[in-house]
């Protein structure tokens, strides 16, 4: 597995995934976020520049187009610190199961479950393991969640098909996940958004739909968001900005401007159609 040039199109495996999330799991947290937020804000009108609330938002809008109630059992693919895994919990008091790739996301996930109340807790369950082998029986889940995590996957029609395995007949999935709206993607995008976080390829709005209709799903709803996406980086770009100036240390404030600059490359790949996010709903045929 090489690269004949900076720039040229790398297939990056699932341990290539794997090992870039362990290893930055701890600067991300110690650096950025202590509490592990990582996805794309939904922003509200009339309050555009508060991330948290937008990513919180995501949640909610998220669980709601999924129809999750008390009575869900849901999974949660690449659940990353377990913030959307405990928020569903809290909010619906359903039985929720995070899983990720990352083993340093799932300790932390494990470590805020441990100071959960009793209530939480045990409605709560984290699992380190790959979306393209779902460790859970046929059927286990009336609802299959997502945040920002699926582009990730190297084998997607497998994780697809893993998906709608474990969701029990009539069930539901509900994710969010990054686009890749055309199929032509310059090297600068290439440097900034793929590469960067190990993602090879991903699908168009459209494409997303297909592919998760081969794998049996029906669509229910698929929403183009990526104003959210750009909105999303332009706020956490100028955030970073103004917390290198009173970082900590050196490398905290090295950290907070590069991510600051790489915010603006970013921007720069939602504008030229190199870089989307959608919220797509189906459904597994069959009653529930």
């Amino acid at each position: 597995m090489t690269m004949t040039s900076k720039f040229t199109e790398r297939e990056f495996t699932e341990r290539d995934v794997e090992q870039f999330f362990d290893s930055s799991t701890q600067t991300y947290l110690s650096f950025w976020d202590s509490e592990g937020v990582l996805h794309t804000g939904y922003f509200a009108a009339g309050n555009p520049d508060d991330y948290q609330a937008a990513a919180e938002h995501t949640s909610v809008v998220l669980g709601d187009e999924a129809g999750v109630t008390a009575a869900s059992r849901v999974l949660d693919v690449g659940c990353g610190c377990g913030n959307f895994v405990f928020q569903l919990a809290r909010r619906f008091g359903c039985v929720c199961d995070g899983l990720d790739l990352s083993r340093e996301r799932i300790d932390f996930a494990l470590g805020k479950r441990a100071a959960a109340t009793h209530g939480v807790a045990e409605r709560v369950a984290f699992r380190h393991g790959s979306a393209t082998q779902l460790p859970y029986e046929p059927a286990s889940f009336s609802h299959v969640v997502s945040q920002d995590a699926l582009f990730l996957v190297p084998d997607k029609p497998r994780s697809h098909a893993e998906m709608f395995r474990v969701l029990a007949p009539g069930g539901r999935l509900a994710v969010s996940d990054f686009l890749q709206p055309r199929a032509e993607i310059s090297p600068r995008a290439r440097q900034h958004v793929y590469d960067r976080v190990r993602w090879t390829s991903g699908f168009s709005l459209v494409g997303y739909q297909q592919a998760l209709e081969r794998a049996g799903f029906q669509i229910r709803l698929a929403r183009e968001l990526s104003p959210h996406l750009k909105q999303t980086y332009r706020v956490l770009g100028q955030v970073a900005a103004r917390r290198a100036e009173t970082a900590p240390s050196p490398a905290a404030r090295d950290w907070m401007r590069a991510f600051s600059a790489s915010c603006q490359e970013i921007g720069v790949a939602i504008d030229d159609g190199e870089f989307g996010w959608g919220i797509f709903v189906a459904d597994k045929p069959g009653a529930a």
